[in-house]
């Protein structure tokens, strides 16, 4: 099974992208059957019983990377280790929660994450225009990345 996360606070400006992102998936008709769309919200830890069973993951997030607003990255395998690191509003990490479920021996098999840097997480409950304009880029991304899932056979777990 396959299932999106979307992290972020919705009242934090472009740290709310991975939520923004699955409210447009909601509506995207190219959505591969089966597939469960997650709001994770802030929600840290208590996301681990939502996530465990699954054998694909996605993940959408802001990450500041330092790189131009709006920018779109990709991380999967080794690079996961290197996600940068950034002050967060979540009350705890996107790498706790997968450490946690490293320790659970509850790790997805395929994992994803998209990430795109933001301009601003001041308060607000609006994307800051280059968050904007990347979202559906970042859907596209998403997207293509699930029809490819969808087009091979699924990991042994």
């Amino acid at each position: 099974m396959t299932a999106v996360l979307g992290l972020g606070n919705l009242v934090h400006g472009d740290d709310g992208v991975g939520v923004h992102a699955i409210e447009r998936l909601q509506r995207d008709p190219r959505l591969p059957e089966g597939v469960v769309l997650l709001d994770g919200g802030t929600q840290g830890l208590s996301l681990a019983g939502h996530i465990a069973g699954f054998s694909r993951l996605l993940v959408i997030d802001a990450v500041d990377a330092g790189a131009q607003p709006g920018t779109l990255m990709r991380f999967e395998g080794d690079a996961l280790a290197g996600l940068p690191g950034k002050p967060s509003v979540h009350q705890l990490g996107f790498a706790d929660l997968m450490i946690a479920m490293k320790l659970l021996d509850e790790a997805t098999p395929e994992l994803v994450v998209f990430g795109v840097q933001p301009l601003t997480t001041e308060w607000s409950a609006e994307l800051s225009d280059p968050v904007r304009g990347a979202m559906a880029g970042l859907v596209d991304a998403v997207v293509d990345q699930l029809e490819v899932w969808e087009g091979s056979a699924a990991p042994v777990a």
